[in-house]
């Protein structure tokens, strides 16, 4: 693997022509980095005030219908995570109009007295409608199940995989794939 991380790796990789080797790791994972799904949704994603969250969350779903219609679970992945990204961004500035929920001494800062109701805090409500919507929709469903089972018997044969790929078999993060260089 030499000396790249397994972000630079990942970010390496066309997912829409090599969907095989997208991992949906936890929650937002991967959301910054798995292209070209990054570059389509990121232009969209706004939460600063409760209009501009709900135009964004409206277009991110709208992209995670195209990305239904073409059959297209990264996509479809990747809108879902970017809604829940959505979500916790706005939810954290609701928590702590600064972002950063810990002081430089390491204690909690306390939670802003307008938490529940202001407008991150509304931002955060509309993301979440969406995100929930997405990730509770019967062919996303389908297809994550179906993509799950697909990746987990490509791990037993490297052979599956499209010739400029190789995986990894550090110990650190055994499934990570590596691009020839």
């Amino acid at each position: 693997m030499g000396n790249t991380s397994y972000a630079d790796d990942y970010r390496n990789i066309d997912f829409r022509k090599h969907p095989e080797l997208y991992k949906i790791g936890r929650g937002e994972q991967g959301v910054l980095i798995t292209e070209p799904y990054k570059s389509e949704i990121l232009p969209y994603w706004k939460f600063k005030t409760p209009e501009t969250a709900e135009a964004s969350a409206r277009k991110i779903y709208e992209l995670f219908g195209e990305y239904k219609q073409q059959g297209d679970f990264v996509g479809m992945d990747m809108a879902r995570k970017f809604l829940q990204m959505g979500f916790t961004r706005a939810r954290r500035y609701a928590n702590h109009a600064s972002g950063k929920k810990y002081a430089p001494d390491g204690s909690t800062r306390p939670q802003e007295s307008d938490w529940k109701d202001s407008e991150k805090a509304q931002s955060a409500t509309i993301f979440y409608r969406y995100y929930v919507m997405a990730k509770d929709d019967s062919e996303y469903l389908r297809l994550k199940a179906e993509h799950k089972k697909r990746v987990n018997s490509c791990v037993s044969s490297s052979s599956d995989y499209p010739a400029d790929t190789i995986r990894d078999s550090s110990p650190h993060s055994p499934d990570r794939p590596q691009l020839m260089g």
